[in-house]
């Protein structure tokens, strides 16, 4: 099992929400060093662990400057998103989206790369349930986060060889300022992100940590798409053992 004791751990958007209850557990958990990623740097909380950082995503500067100052890493959560109600008549809203949702987490990902495969790290994305079927009232979301989710899935075959591992987080609804105005059953920022670390614990390639999302575990894990993306997965292994 991976532990989180003693790690240094990223959480980027970790001002509010998920991000802030994540950091927080990683601090539970016994993270030596947590760097809370924030587009705009939050004050020292006074606990020495912590680490704020000015980071928006969508910055290349910002990213530059971050990996300069984090240094070596353990756990990278790309946790920062976007989220706007929509109905896809107006493009700039599904680009907007694709800019912080797929995009800038590309760039923080490929920036703390170097880093985490000295580490033999984590990379954490935050996705969406809607990754696997659009919510019709966030459509540009939810394409934003099925392509974030294919993303994370190449990620976990390409870097398998190189000591990476590549988790992608499949949240329901949550209590948090994005689900404010629907009135549905939601679960805690903070067992969503005990769950999210149990799951990293537990090596899972796929995180369902509430209990809308809980209930696709098996259906997922055993179904066509998991089992094509393993085969595609070991089809690339075949090719790189044969490739001198």
């Amino acid at each position: 099992m991976v532990t989180i004791s003693g790690r240094a751990v990223l959480v980027t958007g970790a001002n509010r929400g998920i991000g802030r209850a994540l950091a927080m557990e990683a601090l539970n958990r016994g993270a030596s060093r947590v760097y809370i990623g924030t587009r705009k740097a939050l004050a020292d909380n006074g606990d020495p662990r912590v680490t704020a950082v000015e980071l928006d995503i969508t910055n290349g500067a910002q990213i530059q400057r971050a990996v300069a100052k984090v240094g070596s890493l353990d756990i990278l959560i790309n946790n920062a998103g976007l989220a706007v109600y929509d109905d896809l008549s107006d493009l700039s809203v599904l680009q907007q989206h694709l800019a912080v949702n797929l995009f800038g987490t590309y760039a923080v990902t490929q920036a703390f790369l170097p880093a985490l495969i000295r580490s033999g790290g984590s990379i954490v994305n935050n996705l969406s349930v809607n990754a696997l079927a659009p919510l019709p009232l966030i459509p540009a979301y939810s394409i934003s986060k099925a392509a974030a989710f294919s993303l994370t899935q190449s990620l976990r075959a390409i870097l398998a060889g190189r000591g990476v591992r590549v988790h992608a987080v499949l949240t329901g609804p949550v209590d948090t300022d994005m689900s404010r105005g629907l009135e549905i059953p939601k679960a805690t920022a903070q067992s969503v992100a005990q769950a999210i670390f149990d799951g990293v614990q537990n090596e899972d390639d796929e995180i369902f940590p509430d209990p809308m999302s809980r209930s696709l575990t098996e259906s997922w894990r055993g179904g066509p798409a998991k089992v094509l993306e393993q085969q595609y997965a070991a089809l690339l292994a075949q090719a790189e053992a044969v490739i001198p």
